[in-house]
């Protein structure tokens, strides 16, 4: 059954978190699937509450106008969203990143003086009816790939969010699996970085992509789980550009 409000769905994850059966890399969180804005600017968080692979962790994605990816995480690197991303992103290792509710529906995600987000969720009967399809989707279906690759064009339609897919390869090679349980759209944001206002969102002029996980084009946020294949051991979680700057 889905919840009523996104922050009772978050609460009742953070209660009972628990991940889901099988020997691969798994993790139970929610987030900001993206959200683009129409300078060319690009946002995402994750909140994983429950990982198989490390402690639980948070990190914030940021694009910026050229095309250049940082994911900034609170976590070790090799545990967090760069262990399979990092190859194609900047990382940056920061104290906190912290996220507080001001009602159920309106939420705040900052790190220290470099960004300040405001998130104003809704729902619609697009993002209640893939809700319903994904609280009720047994667990086998998704960890089904062709359950999955039917899913990712019925999102695409229904949500107005460009192409997306639920399953493919990472950047640093591991192939994802996701399983968002329960979305809402963002029905409002406003976000500062480093500085500058990020202004009004809206799609970039070319929808962005690392390998085979796309960004969506209009704002999303969930709560679910995703699983990795193994990362290899010939495989450098750390690789690509990486700044520890510990001061936020």
């Amino acid at each position: 059954m889905t919840t009523t409000t996104p922050r009772q769905a978050v609460e009742a994850m953070q209660d009972h978190p628990r991940l889901a059966d099988g020997d691969d890399e798994r993790f139970t969180g929610y987030g900001v699937m993206g959200v683009p804005f129409a300078g060319g600017h690009y946002l995402a968080f994750r909140d994983m509450v429950a990982t198989s692979v490390g402690p639980a962790y948070r990190t914030v994605w940021h694009r910026d106008p050229e095309g250049r990816w940082t994911i900034h995480t609170n976590g070790d690197p090799g545990l967090t969203c760069p262990r399979y991303f990092s190859s194609m992103v900047a990382v940056e290792r920061v104290r906190r990143i912290d996220i507080g509710w001001r009602d159920d529906h309106t939420l705040d995600v900052s790190i220290g003086d470099e960004l300040g987000w405001r998130i104003e969720l809704g729902a619609t009967p697009a993002t209640r009816v893939m809700s319903a399809m994904g609280s009720a989707l047994p667990e086998a279906g998704w960890n089904s790939r062709a359950v999955l690759t039917t899913m990712g064009p019925m999102a695409r339609t229904m949500l107005g969010t460009g192409r997306i897919r639920l399953e493919g390869a990472s950047p640093n090679g591991p192939r994802f699996k996701a399983a968002p349980l329960q979305i809402w759209r963002l029905a409002d944001t406003s976000a500062s970085y480093c500085g500058e206002d990020l202004g009004r969102p809206g799609p970039l002029e070319e929808q962005a992509h690392l390998a085979d996980f796309w960004l969506p084009q209009r704002g999303v946020f969930f709560v679910g789980r995703a699983r990795f294949t193994p990362l290899l051991e010939k495989t450098d979680p750390h690789a690509g550009s990486m700044n520890a700057r510990m001061g936020r």
